[in-house]
């Protein structure tokens, strides 16, 4: 199994080349993801192994994820932001 990284590192890797995904990702980690389960701490460390312009479209609804576990994961990020 992956070693999980610490939120530190995680909340490092939420840093992207994009002011839209870092209004995302970076309060996400902060707000929610100490209540994650540690799979899907891994299904997030994942996501964030995805290519920018790929999370982009994901998040922005332009493209839907084919991998079932990071369309979740994805969903559940938007469902945090809307609340």
């Amino acid at each position: 199994m992956a070693e999980l990284y610490s939120k530190s590192r995680t909340k490092w890797a939420c840093r992207r080349g994009m002011l839209e995904l870092d209004v995302l990702l970076g309060p996400f980690v902060d707000d929610a993801y100490d209540a994650l389960s540690e799979s899907d701490k891994l299904v997030f460390q994942r996501l964030l192994a995805e290519e920018d312009p790929d999370l982009f479209a994901w998040f922005m609804g332009h493209k839907t994820c084919s991998d079932a576990e990071l369309n979740t994961m994805v969903k559940l990020i938007l469902d945090r932001v809307r609340v």
